[in-house]
């Protein structure tokens, strides 16, 4: 990874969102995706060198440094657990049916040729910035969100999927002029052939000659919520939203079937992630003094952050002509009849590792009735007493 920061100038808080699907079937792998967001103390110091700089306001943004001496204070543990009802996206109906015409070949490739997923935090996260502001809800100090970062493991423990992006640092001029922050991209690990392609609950692999190409998209989105000195309150609101697109064909793989690509090490023009977002708003929170004298004060900025990944690929002609083989394949895998009909449910939980001074953020996806005692015990979904 490509970060510059030492370990000693910035402070790492890793969220993980665990995304688990056990498949309906003995052949289907389950996946794993372990989301990160991070964090630096250095953060607040190099918006307050920028400001000072400008010039612009005396006293504005002073004392930023004593951001870092409460650095990770203010946050608080929790547990929500929910079950939601969720669709099977296996197009069953058309796998499964015995297809004698080209065209219902077609839409059953079409239609798998599609993956898409979300998964996020549970509940807000309260520490946007490290400590409260007497300043407004807009004031910059003590900010330490520094990115996002997304990891997912093969079932031999090796690196498949693995992206990594930061608060651009060469434009932090925008957080002190407008408010708003831009992210970079730092690294881009793709595997194709491990990928969630062709989107079928059959053991299909990915073949480039068959699917042509390989794109990702993936949309990660910031929302917050937070209540104003007039006591309006403002619910769930779309800060900003960063979009990445990534089209990949044979001839950029390596010969281990991955793609790579490393910030001011790569080939060719940079990756470029497109966006933008608002920094949190604090939310209101007068308090008196032991004089009895009345202060305003404002927050630590509590948010969401929601991420969206999307794969897809294409069809080729020597696919197409291949169709009729390519059913007897399908016809042969196709397990008993039956299997589509379970409903899906989702668990999750959200908790704040004291010792590893992590949040871990665990989505359970399953049939229902595979969601036993035992498979909640296993990946640590239990309530603490």
């Amino acid at each position: 990874m490509n970060i510059k920061h030492s370990a000693a100038s910035a402070a790492y808080l890793i969220l993980a969102f665990m995304a688990i699907w056990l498949a309906p079937t003995e052949t289907k792998a389950q996946v794993t995706y372990e989301t990160f967001i991070y964090t630096s103390d250095a953060l607040s110091s190099e918006i307050q060198d920028l400001s000072n700089e400008r010039a612009a306001r005396g006293g504005y943004m002073a004392d930023l440094g004593m951001a870092m001496a409460n650095a990770g204070k203010g946050i608080a543990g929790g547990y929500v657990t929910s079950f939601i009802d969720m669709g099977v996206n296996a197009i069953a109906s058309l796998i499964t049916r015995p297809s004698r015409l080209k065209n219902e070949w077609e839409e059953t490739v079409k239609a798998e040729s599609t993956f898409e997923t979300k998964f996020g935090t549970v509940s807000e996260l309260n520490d946007f910035y490290s400590v409260p502001s007497t300043d407004g809800a807009m004031d910059p100090r003590g900010m330490r969100f520094n990115g996002i970062g997304c990891l997912r493991r093969g079932e031999k423990g090796d690196t498949v999927f693995y992206i990594s992006c930061h608060v651009d640092h060469s434009k932090l001029y925008r957080i002190v002029n407008h408010s708003k922050f831009e992210l970079v991209l730092d690294t881009l690990i793709l595997c194709p052939k491990e990928s969630n392609l062709p989107n079928s609950s059959l053991p299909l692999p990915f073949y480039f000659s068959e699917r042509g190409s390989y794109q990702i998209d993936m949309t990660m989105t910031l929302t917050s919520s937070w209540i104003n000195e007039l006591t309006v309150l403002q619910k769930d609101k779309e800060l900003g939203r960063f979009e990445l697109t990534v089209p990949i064909d044979s001839s950029q793989v390596a010969a281990d079937g991955k793609y790579r690509y490393v910030r001011g090490r790569s080939k060719g023009s940079p990756l470029v992630i497109k966006g933008e977002s608002f920094i949190v708003p604090r939310s209101f929170m007068a308090y008196r003094d032991e004089n009895d004298q009345y202060h305003n004060s404002w927050g630590t900025g509590e948010y969401k952050m929601s991420v969206t990944l999307k794969e897809s690929c294409d069809v080729t002609d020597e696919y197409r002509d291949e169709w009729r083989n390519d059913r007897k394949r399908r016809k042969k895998l196709t397990p008993k009849e039956g299997w589509t009909d379970n409903v899906w449910k989702v668990i999750e939980s959200q908790k704040w590792d004291e010792i590893s001074k992590q949040w871990v953020i665990t989505t359970l996806s399953a049939p229902a009735d595979m969601i036993t005692g035992d498979i909640i015990d296993k990946l640590d979904l239990t309530p603490d007493k």
